[in-house]
């Protein structure tokens, strides 16, 4: 059995599947309003089972690393297709960031013809023909009036295949020590580059399975998980098992989901935390089969 600060890992392994990707880096006049816009751009984005993507914040980027030498931050979204996640990211730039006061909005992933999709190219309409593009270094950006002066965006945007659903569950004694350590695995894995947690605080407490008895449902609550329902279905609790939380990683490859993973979940081994184990539909959701076991061992997948 292998154990890690005094905490069962199970034998067990995480299962995500690939979607697409894209890194946008929004600025503004001050840290606080790039924030603002960041939070908002990236709300209702937790699972696509119900949203149009999944995203997050990267991380917060000082002014020496945006392009236009104002302070930033740094987005990840994830979607099923360019298609889709075209449509998200047009939707959500232009209610959320384009209305923002002092922002821009930028691509900070390499551009392949094949694989970019058009943001500021749609949201120019929006300046009702004042709009003006203009080329530099090889990059098209959009200048579209607004109120308090211009807002820039960059003309399109590229995407790479990024991994989805990585995943822990953390069973604990109680909902105080379960949350303590979902808190401590979620600022660790917010630490590394590449990652987002998409769910409110990085934390799950609805952890679901496929289906239901209800026909129309795609999910539904993951019975065998809730300590309220020890004693009438099929349950994988431990003995003094009280609350589980559920870590969910998006990231923009595989290797990067197995460190958070491994981050994660030494982060997350503090007193009263009994077992860590992961969620799979037997190999059947998605490809990346991320062990446990192995990702803490630092091994290949």
């Amino acid at each position: 059995m292998l154990t890690v600060n005094g905490t069962e890992i199970e034998d067990t392994f995480a299962e995500a599947f690939p979607m697409t990707a894209a890194r946008v880096v929004v600025t503004a006049h001050t840290a606080g309003w790039a924030m603002e816009a960041a939070r908002a751009a990236t709300g209702y984005a937790a699972s696509v089972i119900g949203c149009d993507a999944e995203a997050g914040v990267e991380r917060e980027l000082p002014s020496a690393e945006t392009p236009d030498g104002r302070p930033g931050v740094s987005l990840l979204f994830f979607a099923f297709s360019r298609d889709a996640l075209q449509k998200a990211l047009v939707n959500r730039v232009a209610q959320c960031v384009l209305t923002c006061p002092t922002t821009a909005c930028f691509n900070a992933l390499p551009i392949d013809p094949e694989r970019s999709i058009r943001v500021g190219g749609n949201l120019r309409f929006f300046g009702d023909g004042w709009q003006i593009s203009k080329l530099l270094g090889g990059r098209r950006f959009w200048r579209v009036p607004v109120m308090d002066g211009e807002f820039l965006c960059e003309d399109v945007f590229g995407t790479k295949k990024g991994v989805a659903g990585g995943n822990f569950l953390i069973l604990a004694e109680s909902q105080s020590v379960g949350l303590a350590a979902a808190e401590a695995a979620a600022a660790a894995m917010r630490a590394l580059p590449g990652v987002v947690l998409p769910f409110p605080g990085g934390v799950v407490r609805s952890g679901s399975k496929v289906g239901s008895k209800y026909p129309k449902l795609r999910a539904s609550t993951n019975d065998a998980y809730c300590p309220t329902l020890r004693g009438v279905v099929r349950s994988e609790l431990p003995a003094g098992v009280n609350a589980v939380y559920e870590l969910v990683i998006d990231a923009l490859d595989e290797a990067t989901v197995r460190e958070a993973t491994a981050v994660g979940v030494r982060a997350a081994c503090l007193p009263g935390v009994r077992k860590i184990t992961a969620g799979n539909y037997g190999g059947k959701l998605g490809p990346f089969h991320i062990r446990l076991h192995d990702v803490l061992a630092g091994g290949a997948s």
